[in-house]
């Protein structure tokens, strides 16, 4: 069976990407992507349209390419990316809407694939040592991305209640990082000097972007799309502590009281280097770690790269020169994992 897919957020690198990926797969007939703006990647076979998923019109694209699988990648990460908070939002959660009430009406559509974020666990000193799927966030977002990304998945559900004819996978990802990839995380830590916060050490995971990228394609193309339904965790196996990851890195870093590093991260902020907001920076206090359990036993995915190897391909992609002597134990470390 041909597959005709939809992708939105094309503009942007993963949106871009996993379109492409999917315009070479044999089983797949046409991949429309989507965007208010044209992209500056190559979609490879990929077919561009220029659409807006907050106007009508993108139902009226969906039943004219007759498509059977949507691919939502268009959830924005950052104001920078969109304009502004309020522009951002609007796309987030109102283009949100609009596709799924074009899922709705199509006589097509039979899977929907969301592109989620982890970061809808929030952050904080109550959290558990892992979060499941099942695990109710103790200190939900209240801002940002995160907060947009909840309202998506309370419209995705509704929508899976209403369609239960549509197989709906939910994947929430661990930060993403990579060789190529630019995201809130990559520009942290590609500051000159990393600032942390006084008395804490976060944990963190991370995925590759080739794996996200494999992790959305699996499940776009599963033979049996019903088998795997639902939300699932996605990240690297292993964790690393913000303090390493700063090693790693060579790059001095200055600890701030946490009530001043919004301040500080406010000015990284208005000047473009790095966006902190008050969900980045509960983050950057608490950490979070994801079982992706899950996510092994119903589709068989297994990341290529661990949480420490995805994070030295970052580095060795992003040609971070070390600013500081790096301690031997850490540079056994990054031969190990860079490949």
């Amino acid at each position: 069976m041909t597959r005709v897919v939809l992708v939105t957020g094309a503009a942007r690198y993963l949106g871009g990407q996993i379109a492409a990926r999917l315009a070479e797969q044999p089983d797949v007939d046409r991949v429309v992507a989507v965007d208010v703006v044209p992209p500056r990647q190559d979609l490879g076979g990929a077919e561009f349209i220029r659409a807006d998923i907050r106007n009508p019109v993108i139902a009226k694209i969906m039943d004219a390419a007759d498509v059977d699988t949507v691919v939502h990648a268009g959830v924005i990460a950052t104001p920078m990316q969109a304009g502004g908070r309020a522009t951002m939002k609007d796309i987030n959660v109102i283009g949100t809407m609009q596709l799924l009430a074009a899922c709705q009406k199509s006589k097509t559509v039979r899977q929907l694939v969301v592109k989620s974020t982890a970061s809808v666990y929030g952050a904080g000193p109550r959290d558990p040592a892992m979060f499941t799927e099942e695990t109710a966030p103790k200190h939900p977002p209240t801002s940002g991305w995160a907060k947009d990304s909840m309202e998506v998945e309370g419209y995705v559900r509704g929508f899976a209640r209403r369609r239960p004819d549509v197989a709906v996978s939910i994947l929430r990802f661990a930060n993403v990082i990579g060789p190529s990839i630019d995201t809130p995380m990559t520009s942290y830590f590609s500051l000159p000097v990393i600032p942390t916060v006084l008395g804490f050490d976060a944990r963190m995971q991370f995925l590759h972007e080739d794996d996200c990228l494999e992790a959305m394609r699996m499940i776009a193309l599963a033979e049996d799309s019903n088998a795997c339904t639902g939300v699932y965790n996605v990240a690297g196996p292993g964790v690393l502590m913000l303090s390493q990851a700063v090693r790693r890195l060579g790059r001095p870093a200055i600890a701030f009281p946490r009530s001043l590093l919004g301040v500080a991260g406010r000015s990284l902020g208005r000047a473009g280097l790095a966006d902190f907001s008050a969900e980045q920076v509960r983050f950057l206090t608490y950490g979070r770690v994801i079982d992706t359990s899950r996510f092994t036993e119903d589709a068989g995915f297994v990341a290529r790269w661990s949480t420490p190897e995805a994070f030295a391909e970052f580095v060795r992609g992003h040609g971070l020169t070390p600013l500081l002597p790096i301690f031997a134990t850490e540079q056994d470390a990054l031969k190990q994992e860079v490949r």
